[in-house]
């Protein structure tokens, strides 16, 4: 009996201690889908403390790998996921569910002194792929561009090759950077730079430039004229459930979707 009461008492002593420190969520992947989800993360811990949510970069790539594995709870992805990928989540036991959180533009950016102000999906192009090399091309100082880009894992990267690219090569002289941060850190200390990032992460240090005539805004890239406007997702392993769920309800109502604003990127509708 005193055995029982013993493996007794360590259970509820072990139930009590998981009622005291709560649910954990842990988030990874894009680094543009970052201040947003750290952003609701703070806002949600704030609402109940008793849960605790851990938010790291990385890349979308990385974040959807991670949902493959079953190593993360919500994968912060600024592209769609891939057909390969969700047979490899699949054969691994893990459907991921994708939802929709925010949209994003993805915006050219230079150097503030760059007299430029706009450039066609065509010039963009020829930029990237190393057949335009001076600004005298499309309108700016006789000086080489010095092209700068994202890594594989990025679904930022996703994006430009899609929309920008077509699937074509990036100039093998092009700097490659890690981060959204280090993209924007990047074009601000070179005058004759030009990079891509979305719209949350610009700010004075550096010039958005128009495409094809259009400004990347909130309202261009609701209505659908910015030609290169994005959904950014957060993708569950399979139907989500509990503390899950809720988070995913918060960052869908019109309180998450402010949070989405305040972090400069678009809310997926008009809030009152």
């Amino acid at each position: 009996m005193r055995k029982l009461a013993a493996i007794l008492s360590l259970v509820v002593l072990t139930a009590l201690s998981g009622a005291a420190f709560g649910a954990e969520l842990v988030m990874n992947g894009s680094t543009t889908v970052l201040p947003i989800a750290q952003a609701a993360a703070e806002k949600y811990m704030e609402a109940d403390s008793a849960i605790k949510i851990s938010v790291s970069g990385g890349g979308s790539g990385n974040g959807i790998k991670a949902i493959i594995d079953g190593t993360t709870d919500i994968a912060n992805s600024s592209r769609f996921i891939k057909q390969s990928e969700v047979k490899a989540a699949v054969e691994k036991g893990n459907y991921p569910v994708p939802f929709a959180v925010a949209m994003d533009a993805l915006l050219p950016i230079v150097h503030p002194e760059n007299p430029v102000q706009d450039l066609s999906i065509e010039q963009l192009r020829d930029i990237y792929t190393g057949k335009i090399k001076s600004w005298k091309d499309v309108g700016g100082e006789d000086k080489p561009i010095a092209v700068v880009g994202r890594d594989t894992s990025s679904g930022t990267y996703e994006t430009w090759q899609e929309i920008i690219l077509k699937k074509e090569r990036v100039s093998p002289r092009a700097l490659i950077v890690a981060s959204s941060g280090a993209m924007l850190t990047t074009v601000a200390k070179n005058k004759y730079a030009i990079g891509y990032d979305g719209i949350g992460y610009i700010n004075d240090t550096v010039k958005p430039l128009m495409v094809n005539g259009k400004k990347g805004s909130a309202e261009t890239a609701l209505d659908g004229s910015y030609p290169i406007a994005r959904f950014l997702y957060m993708f569950t392993k399979g139907w989500p459930a509990g503390e899950i769920m809720k988070f995913l309800n918060f960052m869908l109502s019109d309180e998450g979707q402010r949070i989405v604003a305040s972090t400069g990127f678009v809310p997926l509708r008009v809030l009152k």
